[in-house]
């Protein structure tokens, strides 16, 4: 993803792109009755919600449905009458099932409106975090060209290992094709595929994009084209390292693509997608070209759902190259006191950071994501790989 402390490009223009990538976060103009406002505010269109979000009862999570109507109408919800006081109303739904359409009716002197939202329950919902690594080749490089007796005679995966060997974490590094001069992935050998696959279960290794440069490579790229750069380094990654290391991508390079490739990188596998989702000017930033209202949503939620691609979109949490050790715990904390972004940490880094030739080297990068995973693991997170079952949980 972007790198953030080395000096970034202005942003490319999308024009046509960005309006035609702009997805609708509710569905009312498509539901029965005539078109209008807004009328459900609370849950949001996509939200995936979980025990922090209402309360458990037998078989289900009872959660409040919110919203706002002229007082003089009359509102249901799911058939049933919502309490209103003035022009707002509240309802109660117990969710069942994994997906919900929840459906606000109002009938009136302007005859009847609705308005519908789906939402995510993640009924097997537990805290956990995972760690994703982007911008990784100098590694492979490394080992390719000294030929080391073990994957782990890298300093680089030797500190990951040690990290997994104290607190069970787990990472997923996100890899180029090439690094841009002197090495290719088809260079790598496969004489260590079976230590891959011996630490298959806390390390993977993942499509992130053809090449570091040039900057937001996939912003205005046809969907072919990134799924021809995925499709390579995942069949790399398959011969020198084997099925179960592989990981379908979580993260694409710089967080932007055209909306037209979501469902293609659906069909690759993809579930999960980490971004930003942070305004920059008058903009929102690394958010995969979602409409404006959903990246707002994303900057303070964990997850949404986008329904037409089925890809969930995860926030990033903390970015530990740019977040220096003393402003760790200060920047999880509050995060893990909101049940908006409690119940799962995305965590993040660059593994550029970790090499001394590198210009913005960070003696202390390693002390960094020890500190990280050590608070997370403190207070109570499981490590996951967000590839496996609902956002690294349990699924129905």
């Amino acid at each position: 993803m972007a790198k953030t402390q080395t000096t970034r490009r202005g942003f490319l223009q999308t024009t046509a792109a960005a309006t035609a990538g702009t997805v609708l976060a509710r569905s009312a103009a498509a539901s029965a009755g005539e078109p209008g406002p807004k009328i459900i505010e609370e849950p949001f269109h996509g939200a995936v919600l979980n025990r922090r979000h209402g309360k458990a009862v037998d078989g289900g999570l009872q959660i409040r449905v919110r919203g706002r109507a002229p007082a003089e109408d009359r509102v249901t919800v799911n058939g049933k009458p919502a309490t209103q006081t003035g022009n707002r109303f509240e309802a109660q739904l117990t969710l069942t099932e994994k997906e919900t359409d929840i459906v606000a009716r109002v009938t009136g002197g302007r005859g009847r409106r609705t308005d519908r939202v789906r939402v995510v329950w993640d009924r097997y919902s537990r805290p956990r975090y995972r760690f994703s690594i982007d911008d990784n080749s100098f590694f492979l490089r490394d080992i390719a060209q000294k030929k080391y007796a073990s994957l782990f005679d890298c300093f680089y995966l030797d500190l990951l290992r040690k990290l997994h060997k104290k607190y069970a974490a787990r990472f997923v590094l996100n890899i180029y094709y090439t690094t841009g001069d002197d090495f290719r992935l088809p260079q790598f050998p496969d004489r260590y595929r079976g230590e891959w696959q011996d630490n298959a279960g806390w390390l993977k290794l993942a499509f992130h994009a053809h090449a570091n440069d040039p900057d937001r490579p996939y912003q205005n790229a046809k969907p072919e084209r990134l799924i021809a750069d995925l499709d390579k380094v995942a069949e790399q990654i398959r011969r020198f390292a084997g099925e179960k290391t592989y990981s379908p991508p979580t993260v694409i390079h710089w967080g932007m693509v055209q909306p037209t490739a979501l469902k293609p990188l659906y069909e690759r596998g993809v579930r999960v997608l980490s971004g930003y989702f942070r305004r920059e000017g008058d903009r929102w930033d690394i958010n995969y070209l979602l409409d404006d209202e959903r990246s707002e949503y994303l900057s303070r939620h964990d997850a949404l759902k986008d329904f037409d691609s089925g890809i969930v979109f995860s926030r990033v949490d903390i970015v530990c190259n740019s977040t220096p050790v003393k402003q760790t715990v200060a920047t999880l904390a509050p995060l893990a006191k909101d049940p908006n972004t409690a119940e799962i940490m995305d965590l993040f880094t660059h593994e550029q950071y970790f090499w001394p030739f590198y210009n913005n080297h960070l003696p202390d990068h390693a002390q960094r994501l020890d500190t990280a995973i050590r608070w997370v693991t403190e207070q109570g997170y499981e490590p996951v790989f967000f590839h496996e079952g609902f956002l690294g949980g349990k699924d129905w």
